[in-house]
């Protein structure tokens, strides 16, 4: 694997090469890395398991000290590939107030934001595909039946 980020590049066991892959990928697709699992109502709706986390979506976190917290994504850090959200802070010796960052793995998806064209797009093109009838593959298999 070259020292330059490679898209024809697509796996590999070693963890330090799956590791550099991730290291220099440009934001573009780090994007796709704060992917989080949907709820399974918002999984049967738009047939899909997960999605990329934006700003504004509603979470629930499944790990960690504030398990069971539902808020709304605040901020996207696609450069350290972190969340924070809205009203979960700690606060510092000082009594300074500190945004909490978790891992996007840590976190389900409760309601999406559908501001966004592209994200209400890729649901009604699934809907398009499902109510396509099955066409037959070949002439010949229509005089079969």
């Amino acid at each position: 694997m070259k020292s330059e980020f490679s898209t024809a590049w697509i796996s590999s066991k070693q963890v330090r090469k799956q590791r550099k892959y991730r290291h220099n990928a440009p934001l573009h697709v780090r994007h796709k890395f704060l992917s989080a699992h949907l709820s399974k109502a918002l999984r049967q709706k738009y047939g899909k398991r997960s999605l990329p986390l934006r700003k504004g979506d509603e979470v629930l976190v499944m790990r960690g000290s504030f398990v069971t917290k539902k808020a709304k994504v605040a901020s996207v850090n696609t450069k350290k590939s972190r969340i924070a959200l809205e009203g979960i802070q700690r606060s510092k010796k000082d009594g300074t107030k500190v945004n909490v960052y978790f891992d996007p793995s840590v976190l389900l998806i409760e309601s999406l934001v559908l501001d966004d064209k592209n994200r209400i797009r890729e649901k009604k093109e699934e809907k398009k595909q499902d109510k396509k009838p099955e066409k037959a593959k070949h002439a010949s298999d229509k005089t079969r039946n």
